[in-house]
């Protein structure tokens, strides 16, 4: 299984970036996806999450209204499209997979993405 990110980079405040998640290995469209990020020193967060079918999307409070994600099951990827970038989206961006199976929880993730938002 694999999760490769891309589209991470250096933008300015209030700038834009769309991230991809490209999976391979998976049933991609039985797994929820989620991004995650973590900034230098601080603990991993959950950024949002959309169900396997794209029914639902659900979303951290200091995002919510500027990023949006969304996927493609037929190409087996996920994005996020991060508007009105602020200095404190500064962080490591993850892909991550999962699927629920009985009792037991499946979870992928990618190696990550870098996000600076500075000037």
């Amino acid at each position: 299984v694999q999760l490769v990110e891309s589209g991470g980079g250096l933008v300015q405040p209030g700038g834009s970036l769309r991230l991809s998640c490209a999976a391979s290995g998976l049933t991609f469209s039985t797994y929820d996806m989620s991004w995650y990020r973590q900034a230098s020193g601080k603990e991993r967060e959950l950024v949002a999450v959309i169900t396997s079918a794209g029914g639902s999307t659900n979303y951290a409070d200091a995002v919510k209204g500027r990023f949006t994600i969304y996927r493609d099951n037929a190409k087996k990827m996920v994005y996020l499209q991060m508007n009105s970038l602020k200095p404190e989206d500064t962080a490591v961006y993850y892909c991550n997979g999962l699927r629920r199976i009985g009792v037991s929880t499946v979870r992928y993730w990618g190696q990550g993405t870098q996000v600076t938002v500075s000037s």
